[in-house]
């Protein structure tokens, strides 16, 4: 089916802000029920094109821009989960949605549960794709040196364009570029920025969800790739083993790019979750189109 691109705009902090999304065609899908996708890290609503092309004859998929990513608004602000649920239900509000399924992966898995723990009412499940939001202090010590990237000052581009011929002599001008690419591409992005500035000290992690997750009585599915290279194992099972309602799903030889390179095999495990989510729903008397169909779906 086709899914079209919008964009609103909704009270954030005070001022109006651009939400963008990604929306299936809702007029023939009245009675199916809503997925609001949430992107991970770095991500936008495009990622999650794949499976919405598989489970829109479904479902009546939304995908959000979050704030500071993708084509929604980028205040300059500290960012943090709170104002991004503040965000999710600002645009909840404005499209009318009642209750709802949150699909996440990774940052998105951390706001949609986050946004679950503050409005349960709301939201009837959740499928979450190598979730982030929980407490590590040792993703602290893998991404510190991140830091020093971050600084705004101009310093750090002319050191990193003085060390060109240094990096050269060393065989390191790969890594050297590489550098210079994460810096401009975080820096690009404000919401990124902010949450690496903000959160590369241990104590600064003080909005991670595994303390709360618990009070959640709602179906879960957690997924997790068997090599994801950035979350280890325990942080889904955590997810898993304090939600009560929670099942984990570990997709063998998988990465953490679950929307890219894994939709397929996470089609099965939500759509058995899915039905036994909402055991009163009817699928619709038209097969699903077959994988072939989005080879090159529409971004």
């Amino acid at each position: 089916m086709k899914s079209e691109s919008r964009s609103i705009h909704v009270l954030c902090n005070g001022t109006l802000q651009a939400a963008a999304y990604v929306e299936s065609d809702p007029s023939p899908q009245q009675d199916r029920p809503t997925v609001l996708m949430l992107h991970g890290f770095m991500g936008t609503k495009h990622n999650w094109r794949f499976l919405i092309e598989l489970l829109s004859p479904e479902f009546h998929c939304i995908s959000l821009d979050l704030l500071g990513f993708g084509d929604s608004g980028k205040p300059d602000m500290r960012y943090d989960i709170a104002t991004e649920v503040d965000f999710v239900q600002q645009v909840v509000k404005a499209l009318n949605l009642q209750q709802f399924y949150i699909f996440g992966h990774s940052f998105g898995g951390w706001v949609a549960s986050a946004y679950a723990l503050k409005y349960p009412q709301a939201v009837l499940g959740l499928v979450l794709a190598a979730p982030a939001g929980i407490r590590d202090e040792t993703m602290c010590v893998r991404y510190r040196h991140l830091r020093y990237l971050l600084w705004p000052t101009p310093l750090v581009d002319v050191a990193l364009n003085m060390s060109k011929p240094l990096a050269t002599a060393a065989g390191k001008q790969i890594q050297l570029a590489t550098a210079i690419s994460y810096r401009q591409l975080l820096n690009s992005v404000p919401a990124v920025r902010s949450f690496l500035v903000d959160r590369l000290r241990p104590e600064d992690l003080i909005d991670t969800v595994e303390q709360e997750i618990h009070r959640l009585q709602i179906p879960t599915l957690v997924m997790i790739g068997s090599r994801d290279e950035i979350f280890p194992l325990w942080h889904a099972q955590t997810y898993a083993e304090r939600i009560p309602k929670a099942t984990l799903h570990i997709l063998p030889n998988a990465s953490h790019a679950l929307l890219k390179n894994h939709y397929q095999d996470m089609l099965e495990p939500i759509l058995n979750f899915m039905k036994l989510a909402q055991p009163e729903y009817e699928s619709p008397p038209y097969p699903m189109p077959a994988l072939s169909a989005i080879a090159n779906p529409p971004v």
